[in-house]
């Protein structure tokens, strides 16, 4: 079995190959598949989501955050803090992004809330690296999301939650090494649609 680090690479390097053409069409059918889960969980009603803005090579979500604005649910993005944990802010096209204090990436201006918001949400769209068959996931190592999962799990809390990925970055059962603090995930989004995992079964 290869080490998650040697995973991450693997697909860090897959994932920089992808065209300019290839990225946009991925955002686009992540964007159709995804608007299509939030409608079903969230039964054609108004709801809020938690997401993440895509950056560099990672499956864009821009698409999918304007798609889930324009039907009517709020949306929520993650900021990074101290000690490897979440805040988060409301977004809407009008939302400004500054550099991240703990990342290399620009977060949302805007209030803070704590991650508690997460356990009221209708879904979860959730960054990886790769997941398997299995449901285990691997995001960029930081562990904000395992973080956040197990704080959702202990309170018996958490929301539908879907990973994001490249339709190659899903793995056979058993390929990535399962920790105990590691969160399975039920599902994953990929721009040919939804796969149900070990963790959805």
């Amino acid at each position: 079995m290869a080490s998650k680090e040697d995973i991450r690479s693997s697909r860090r390097l897959y994932r920089r190959g992808l065209t300019t053409e290839q990225l946009a069409q991925a955002g686009e059918s992540i964007a159709r598949h995804g608007l299509a889960w939030a409608e079903k969980i969230s039964a054609g009603s108004p709801r809020t989501f938690a997401i993440y803005v895509g950056v560099s090579h990672e499956p864009p979500t821009m698409p999918l955050i304007a798609g889930l604005h324009n039907a009517g649910h709020q949306v929520l993005l993650p900021v990074c803090e101290a000690g490897r944990q979440l805040s988060w802010v409301y977004w809407t096209p009008e939302t400004a992004f500054v550099r991240s204090d703990y990342a290399p990436i620009d977060e949302p201006e805007g209030e803070r809330l704590d991650s508690a918001v997460v356990s009221a949400v209708a879904g979860i769209f959730m960054p990886a690296t790769a997941v398997d068959r299995d449901g285990n996931r691997i995001g960029q190592g930081g562990g904000y999301y395992d973080r956040l999962l197990q704080r959702l799990d202990s309170s018996g809390g958490r929301p539908p939650t879907i990973a994001v990925v490249y339709d190659d970055d899903v793995l056979p059962s058993g390929a990535i090494p399962a920790e105990p603090f590691d969160r399975p995930v039920p599902d994953a989004l990929t721009p040919s649609g939804i796969i149900t995992l070990g963790a959805g079964e």
